[in-house]
């Protein structure tokens, strides 16, 4: 009798999928098959007490390393959290420019300054590429001496009851999906990515989320990774209030680091994830690679890394509640901080880690809490006197659509470099000149009833 595992690399072969990304998927699918959670319990892990910080590392000389370097952006998502249809990347950032637009114009001010070639590479989808690459084009200069871009994989969903591929003949696109950000390695890898930046002379990878616009090559960072000849580096955020999700590093029992994710936490666990001062260093997904330790690992395993899989339980229609339940196996890119022999951890300021998961994200990121500067970095407001940026709530009935959040500031956001927090509950459209200090709390009441 045929098993799952069969059936799911069957799907993939005829689908074209590169022969890495089956083996990963294959590994991952028979671990779940054999009871694999994809849980991480408290009782396995202990907080890790201190890392490195970014500000105090030794002085180190980057010029070597700077020319051997390139930007990776993930690129890969549509926003549909947000009800976006398009690339997350093409939605306006702040004056006027998309996250793509500051991201390419990040990476031309870096060359320019250190006078290196730099290339940017993103990971993108079969959904975001074509109007990325076509976006990218206004951006004269931009290409280097690799391709612009790669595809990551995909994978298919599995029905909950028996882990067979799922079928979906109403539309065939939802029997797959995306297999999480950690398959970054297995497509550098199948894409032929990784040979063509090893073959150029490329040895370190600094890689992020596009919509992460703190995240920019720091070169102090990179010169310590070098000179320390750390394979693996992940910089972390001491933990706040706005980490309601993401994940945290913890130690093993063994003394070895690793990533625990939202989705790796088991139910009674639950309010101890949310610890932030327990569960210290949260990850950035700023991550610093050595490509060719990167090629070894992968050879070592046979193309793929082995990195923890998350189970995620959706319906085959995401948007339908009513179609059947599936399992996404996915995996997370900062997992691989587990997996290399002396892996490091890097704390880095709050500057370097403003990523816009949602529209509470996004307000913060176009008020005057920031600046873009002529490099386009985007950096907090010298105003803030150092202070984080504001806390933002607003009322996911009305706000968490990208539609419903824009024509509810139809004049832009309000002012927030004064502000300490901004909760609005209910349904309250803003106009121009609203200035916000302090902690502040809309709330929208119902119109009287004069009946």
């Amino acid at each position: 009798m045929t098993g799952p595992e069969e059936l799911a690399t069957e799907k993939m072969r005829r689908a074209g999928v590169p022969e890495p990304a089956i083996t990963t998927f294959e590994r991952q699918l028979r671990r779940v098959r054999d009871g694999a959670t994809g849980t991480l319990p408290d009782a396995e892990i202990e907080p890790v007490e201190d890392v490195a910080d970014a500000a105090a590392l030794p002085a180190a000389d980057a010029r070597d390393a700077l020319s051997r370097t390139v930007v990776l952006k993930l690129n890969g998502g549509l926003g549909t959290s947000m009800g976006m249809t398009g690339p997350k990347s093409l939605v306006q950032a702040r004056d006027g420019l998309t996250f793509l637009d500051v991201v390419a114009r990040q990476t031309l001010a870096l060359r320019r300054r250190h006078g290196v070639r730099l290339p940017l590479v993103l990971m993108n989808s079969f959904s975001t590429r074509d109007d990325t690459l076509a976006a990218l084009e206004r951006h004269a200069g931009l290409q280097a001496d690799v391709p612009l871009d790669f595809l990551q994989d995909r994978e298919p969903k599995l029905r909950a009851d028996d882990l067979t591929p799922v079928a979906w003949p109403q539309d065939p696109r939802l029997e797959w999906c995306p297999p999480g950000h950690g398959d970054l390695y297995t497509a550098l890898l199948a894409s032929g990515m990784l040979d063509a930046l090893l073959s150029r002379g490329y040895r370190y990878l600094f890689a992020s989320n596009v919509d992460n616009l703190g995240a920019v090559l720091e070169p102090r960072i990179l010169g310590w990774l070098a000179a320390q000849r750390i394979p693996f580096l992940m910089e972390v955020v001491l933990g706040t209030e706005a980490d309601r999700k993401g994940g945290h590093i913890a130690r093993r029992r063994d003394g070895r680091l690793v990533l625990r994710e939202t989705a790796q936490t088991p139910e009674q666990d639950a309010a101890s994830f949310r610890d932030f001062r327990r569960w210290r260093y949260y990850n950035t997904n700023n991550l610093w690679i050595d490509l060719e330790a990167l090629a070894q690992r992968l050879r070592d395993g046979g193309g793929a890394l082995d990195l923890p899989v998350i189970v995620n339980r959706k319906t085959v229609d995401p948007r339908d509640p009513r179609t059947p339940e599936v399992l996404q196996l996915e995996t997370a890119m900062g997992a691989a901080i587990g997996v290399f022999d002396e892996a490091r951890a890097v704390r880095v300021e709050r500057t370097r880690f403003a990523p816009v998961k949602t529209t509470d994200d996004l307000l913060v990121l176009r008020s005057d809490a920031y600046v873009l500067t002529d490099e386009a970095r985007v950096v907090p407001a010298r105003r803030r006197d150092g202070a984080p940026p504001p806390y933002v709530e607003l009322d996911p009935a009305h706000y968490r659509m990208l539609g419903d959040f824009e024509a509810r500031f139809p004049a832009g956001a309000p002012s927030l470099v004064g502000a300490e927090r901004f909760v609005v509950r209910g349904d309250v459209t803003f106009g121009p000149g609203v200035v916000v200090r302090g902690a502040v709390q809309v709330e929208a009441t119902r119109p009287p009833n004069f009946e």
